[in-house]
């Protein structure tokens, strides 16, 4: 229908990035949109595409953002003002909006949240490496090799090619990288670092339980993924908070 929404979002698949496919499912005339235009949404609510006026693009960029953070999709009606009044919603699933700029009849648009698995990389072969590739599938994240951007990189490589897989971690951007060492050497290590950003790499990797067996270390290691994550997914904070996330 719409060859180069399609390709945009096969792109963001593919570099996973999260976003929300829009696609009109009924169009009464008159309106400028049809029944198989198509959108992309951004996270940062960029929309790409065309699934209706400005109008109704303000309504479904706030729409999708929300669906961003909840991951569920939504049938989303956009009413004009002096329509006969929209049906309540009964079926979950479908939001009424009436938005009073809209000119001409009523939209309804799919939006369904297209959100990348997170994924992991474990560099090394030390058996808590194994014990995390066991379990990390378990709380859903997907193993992947160093070089697919993955969500979180973890370091449990006793002491080999430590350096270098710690700093294309940091180079890359992941948002997790940890390091399993002791809580001497692994500061030292990370001293030792180029990196500007060395100081978030996580070391000992893991929350504090007091694990001490390989597959207890490991869970420490994901319960630390898992909060960095839901962290950073969130709703954003109000804008003149933004300066504190600099240094968490």
């Amino acid at each position: 229908m719409n060859p180069e929404v399609e390709a945009r979002a096969s792109d963001l698949r593919r570099t996973r990035v999260p976003f929300v496919h829009a696609r009109v499912v009924r169009a009464e005339r008159p309106t400028s949109a049809k029944p198989g235009d198509q959108a992309v949404v951004l996270p940062d609510g960029t929309i790409e595409g065309f699934v209706g006026g400005v109008c109704a693009e303000a309504t479904v960029r706030a729409q999708s953002l929300s669906l961003l953070d909840s991951g569920e999709t939504l049938l989303l009606r956009i009413f004009p003002e002096d329509a006969a009044g929209p049906a309540p919603d009964t079926e979950p699933g479908a939001l009424t909006v009436v938005n009073p700029c809209l000119s001409g009849g009523t939209l309804e648009i799919f939006l369904e949240p297209v959100i990348p698995a997170p994924s992991l990389a474990v560099v090394g072969e030390s058996p808590i490496a194994a014990a995390l590739t066991d379990l990390a599938p378990r709380v859903g994240l997907a193993l992947v090799g160093g070089d697919d951007d993955p969500t979180a990189v973890v370091v449990a490589s006793h002491g080999r090619d430590e350096e270098l897989a710690l700093t294309q971690a940091l180079d890359a951007g992941v948002p997790y990288v940890g390091l399993v060492a002791s809580r001497k050497r692994g500061p030292a290590v990370i001293e030792a670092l180029e990196a500007t950003d060395r100081h978030r790499i996580h070391t000992p990797a893991g929350l504090d339980i007091g694990a001490r067996t390989p597959e207890e270390i490991a869970l420490s290691i994901l319960a630390e993924i898992v909060a960095t994550r839901r962290a950073q997914v969130t709703p954003p904070a109000p804008v003149e908070h933004h300066h504190h996330h600099c240094h968490e």
